[in-house]
């Protein structure tokens, strides 16, 4: 996979093309992740309690699927088969900067989500978290 180019510079400076990608089990996308955000997100991952049966469910997908991959010098990055395959991605993929990391989507199923979420009615209730969110 190719990364996009106004992507390429920021991932030259903050982690020398060092990436981890892991898989969403919720959203069924992939996660990728500078190595440094990656190794702050291991750090609570593994200082989370084990005796969790849902910490421990977690952690083995995060960390399991967890594969290390370097972006060559034309900014690509080499898929390893089994993430492919659980986000779905074939030819067309859309990378999405999500802050700290970007997630990786079939583009049909990411034009389907969001076709839908402009569907959504965000009039509602809105999360506690949301409430002081002035943009």
């Amino acid at each position: 996979m190719a990364i996009p180019t106004r992507f390429r510079k920021h991932l030259d400076v903050s982690c020398e093309g060092r990436l981890v990608i892991t898989i969403d089990h919720s959203d069924h996308c992939l996660q990728v992740y500078p190595m440094p955000e990656w190794e702050a997100v291991e750090q609570k991952l593994t200082a989370l309690p084990s005796l969790n049966p849902q910490v421990r469910r977690l952690k083995r997908m995060l960390l399991g699927y967890a594969t290390e991959c370097e972006m060559d010098s034309h900014g690509r990055v080499l898929l390893p088969a089994k993430l492919r395959e659980f986000a779905g991605l074939d030819k067309n993929v859309v990378m999405i900067g999500q802050g700290n990391k970007f997630e990786l989507w079939d583009e049909q199923t990411w034009n389907e989500l969001m076709e839908a979420c402009l569907q959504e009615d965000f009039d509602g209730i809105v999360p506690a978290e949301l409430e002081s969110l002035s943009i």
